[in-house]
């Protein structure tokens, strides 16, 4: 834990009165977290991280967390000796590397994140795609970014068809706070890797969540000069994809948090994982420690 004894007693109070009306004003309120990147590596942080969801639980907010696990599926794929392929950013996955997946992102790193929020005083509990028909997915079609008449075949990685919440909503309206896998089944029962960043912003969407924060490896979006943007709506992200500030790994990331902000999300929170409690910062404190998109 970090020494917080230096601080003083009145500064305390302080602190903590600055969060009663965030507290307040997101009472009962969905918060879907997408949870990646370093912040998944490093075990402070990993602590850090189940800390605070389980304190937003406890003041009365309901999070949902969905994961990645590109790192952790790596090594697993190394391991085996598999050489990860990627085409225009998406893994290429055949039904073995399919496999890797379910037993990485379903087994390990799930169950990791479950153990975590419950010894940090929650009660988490895994999901997939496929538990609750929470899921419906079918093949991506992958086409050229120069040329669209070229499909580019990138195997078992889905589309999502639709999304079912009621087994979400069973869960969070008891004391649980679900963590899912972005894992979707398709009509013949088969898997599908999906991109977490899409899960995570369909799903605030469905579930008409209050907020949608991304947990990245930055500390947000950031203008041409390198300095963080703390606030944009969707138009000014139209603007800066358009100027070419915005590009690479940043835009899929962008386009499903744009989509969720147009869809009734009311805020999308883009958090640098690195920061110990920086999802708390932001959504109980005044200040800013990363990007928040808004719908208008």
């Amino acid at each position: 834990m970090n020494d917080l004894s230096s601080i003083a007693p009145r500064d305390k109070a302080e602190i903590l009165a600055q969060a009663l009306p965030y507290i307040r004003k997101f009472h009962g309120k969905t918060m879907v977290i997408k949870y990646g990147g370093n912040a998944m590596t490093d075990p402070a942080l990993q602590a850090d991280f189940a800390e605070d969801v389980v304190l937003l639980k406890l003041v009365g907010m309901n999070p949902v967390v969905v994961h990645g696990g590109g790192p952790q599926i790596e090594t697993a794929l190394n391991r085996l000796g598999k050489k990860g392929q990627f085409i225009q950013g998406m893994r290429v996955t055949d039904a073995e590397t399919m496999e890797v997946v379910e037993w990485v992102l379903a087994g390990e790193v799930q169950q990791d994140i479950v153990g975590l929020i419950n010894q940090a005083g929650g009660k988490a509990v895994g999901l997939t795609g496929r538990d609750g028909g929470l899921i419906r997915a079918k093949k991506l079609k992958l086409l050229d970014n120069k040329d669209p008449n070229i499909e580019h075949d990138v195997g078992q990685v889905g589309d999502i068809v639709a999304i079912d919440p009621s087994v979400v909503k069973a869960l969070q309206d008891d004391a649980f706070i679900p963590v899912i896998s972005p894992i979707g089944f398709g009509e013949n029962n088969e898997s599908y890797n999906i991109n977490a960043d899409v899960v995570a912003s369909k799903l605030a969407t469905v579930l008409q969540a209050e907020k949608l924060v991304l947990l990245t490896n930055i500390p947000g979006v950031l203008d041409k000069q390198g300095k963080l943007l703390t606030e944009l709506t969707s138009r000014e992200i139209d603007a800066l994809i358009e100027d070419g500030t915005i590009s690479g790994g940043m835009l899929p990331k962008l386009a499903g948090a744009i989509d969720a902000a147009k869809s009734g999300v009311n805020a999308v929170h883009i958090v640098d994982g690195r920061v110990p409690h920086a999802m708390l910062l932001e959504i109980l404190t005044d200040q800013a420690y990363g990007t928040m998109i808004s719908s208008y």
